[in-house]
C-alpha cells in the first residue's frame, strides 16, 4: 500500500477565522490546529518569495511527527526564467531553509505558467537539474550566491533522503506523449489539477507519487466538492495507494473556504 496524504494549498487565510479556525485562536496556532485535522500542508508562501530557514525550522516544530509538507517552487524560476539559465535561482531556492523540514519534506511542486508552452529540451534539461536525495540537494544549495549569506542559508541535509518532484503545467501545448515520456524518465509526477475546465485536467502516471491539486469543482478556487464528488475522489486515491503508489492531494478551493472542509471529509472517506 501506498501512503495517502491529504491537506491543504497553505493554510493562512482571513476568511478562515471564525469557521475553519475557531473564534479566538492565535494566527501563530492555525498551522498547529490545520495539522491536527489533516496529513499534510503545501507551503506556497515559497512560490512567491524566497523564505528562511527559521520558518521552515518553525513549522516543522508546529506539526506532528509524522505530519509531512509539500513545497511549490519559487515563481522566479518558473514564470519569469522559465525554467531556462536556472542554476544559480535553484540553488538559492534550494539554499534558503527547505532542509530544515528534515524527515517532513516531502515533494516538491513546479507550477508552470499557462503561457509557458511545451518544449521537449527545455523541459528536459530543467528536470534533469532536480535533485533526487535531499544530498543532492544539499550540494546544489552550496552553489547560492550573495544574495543569500548568515541565517537566510542553510545548505546541511540531516540525512540522505529521496526527494521527488511533481509538475504542474497549464499549457495544452503538453498534452503530447512526447511531454510525458520526458516526466517519466525523470520520475516526476503529473499533476491532476481539478481547475473546473480552465486547465488540462490530465491523469497520466509518470512517477512513484500522484499529485493531485483540487482547485474547485465548478468554480475556479471558489466552490466546493460534493459529497459525490468526494466519493469518486476517495475511490481514486484509494485505488492508486492499493497499486503501491504514495498519494498526496491539496485542495486549493480556499476563497469561500471550502478547502480545509473538503480536505477533512476527504480523508474521513478514505479512513
Amino acid at each position: 500500500m501506498g501512503t495517502v496524504r491529504i491537506g491543504i494549498s497553505g493554510w493562512r487565510y482571513a476568511s478562515w477565522r471564525g469557521d475553519f479556525y475557531p473564534k479566538g485562536l492565535a494566527q501563530r496556532r492555525e498551522l498547529e490546529y490545520a495539522a491536527t485535522h489533516l496529513t499534510s500542508v503545501e507551503i506556497n508562501g515559497s512560490f512567491y518569495s524566497l523564505q528562511r530557514p527559521s520558518s521552515y525550522a518553525r513549522w516543522r516544530a508546529e506539526t506532528p511527527d509524522d505530519f509531512v509538507f509539500a513545497v511549490k517552487g519559487g515563481r522566479y524560476i518558473t514564470h519569469l526564467k522559465k525554467l531556462v539559465d536556472v542554476d544559480t535561482a535553484l540553488a538559492n531556492f534550494f539554499a534558503s531553509g527547505l532542509l530544515a523540514l528534515g524527515p517532513k519534506l516531502g515533494p516538491i511542486l513546479w507550477q508552470l505558467p499557462e503561457r509557458l508552452t511545451f518544449d521537449a529540451t527545455r523541459l528536459d534539461d530543467f528536470l534533469a537539474r532536480l535533485p533526487t536525495s535531499t544530498g543532492q540537494l544539499a550540494q546544489l544549495a552550496a552553489g547560492h550566491d550573495e544574495k543569500l549569506s548568515g541565517d537566510r542559508v542553510l545548505t546541511t541535509a540531516e540525512d540522505d533522503r529521496p526527494l521527488r518532484h511533481a509538475l504542474e503545467f497549464r499549457s495544452p501545448t503538453f498534452l503530447v506523449p512526447e511531454a510525458t515520456d520526458i516526466l517519466r524518465r525523470h520520475r516526476v509526477a503529473c499533476v491532476l489539477a481539478d481547475t473546473a475546465g480552465r486547465w488540462p485536467k490530465v491523469e497520466e502516471d509518470t512517477a512513484d507519487l500522484r499529485y493531485v491539486r483540487l482547485h474547485g469543482e465548478h468554480e475556479l478556487y471558489a466552490s466546493g466538492y460534493t459529497g459525490r464528488a468526494l466519493d469518486a475522489w476517495a475511490e481514486r486515491v484509494s485505488g492508486w495507494a492499493q497499486a503501491g503508489q504514495d498519494v498526496f492531494v491539496y485542495f486549493d478551493n480556499d476563497i469561500k473556504g471550502y478547502a480545509p472542509h473538503d480536505a477533512m471529509a476527504l480523508l474521513e472517506r478514505l479512513r
